[in-house]
């Protein structure tokens, strides 16, 4: 089960210092709005990931074991690539994208649409979890239980906490920014390699 809270745990991590959509939606909120009313956003990802999820454990429900196996191959270089490119980032030295002033969603449900049409949750849905849920689940249901909950524990959790630091102190310090990608970059390349072994095992086992 240890391996499985890892894996949920560390990708939701890597998740939510990334820069991304739904990260420069929530410092532009905090930014013009204040935190108290952007934190109820950092539950946006628990509403749209729902159909996300429901839509890809369905397809990968009818693929044969070697499919899936070829898919969680490729959630391991997704999530090796993910790491370069954030290490690339550090060594860039490029931070969180500038908020931006525009008129932007101030309600959940609106958090959740910007959610929806971000691709990055069907990515790592199609790659990682969606994979790693199936397989989890084949073993026990605790097994999944405890990715999923991992998940999305460490994603909101992370969310209120990237909310109240954009909302008090409007950016990170630029090395903690570094420090934060570079710990994402590690992990998103320990789980890319955990991912790659698992999905050659059964080929060399054979």
């Amino acid at each position: 089960m240890l391996q499985y809270l890892f894996l949920g745990g560390g990708f939701a991590f890597a998740a939510v210092v990334q820069p991304g959509p739904l990260q420069v939606f929530l410092l532009s909120r905090a930014a013009t709005e204040g935190w108290k009313r952007t934190l109820p956003a950092a539950f946006s990802p628990v509403l749209s990931d729902g159909p996300i999820a429901v839509l890809v454990l369905l397809v990968l429900g009818q693929l044969p074991a070697a499919g899936q196996q070829v898919l969680r191959g490729a959630g391991g270089l997704l999530l090796v690539y993910l790491a370069w490119a954030a290490f690339r980032q550090v060594r860039a030295r490029s931070g969180v994208p500038e908020p931006t002033r525009n008129s932007a969603p101030r309600t959940l449900l609106q958090a959740t649409t910007v959610n929806l049409l971000n691709p990055n949750p069907y990515i790592g849905w199609a790659l990682v979890l969606g994979p790693a849920a199936v397989t989890a689940w084949r073993q026990s249901a605790m097994h999944a239980v405890a990715l999923i909950t991992a998940f999305y524990g460490v994603m909101v959790v992370g969310l209120m906490g990237f909310i109240l630091l954009a909302g008090t102190a409007r950016l990170l310090p630029a090395r903690a920014q570094r420090a934060l990608v570079l710990a994402s970059a590690v992990i998103l390349a320990a789980l890319g390699v955990y991912q790659l072994i698992v999905s050659v095992r059964p080929i060399l086992a054979a």
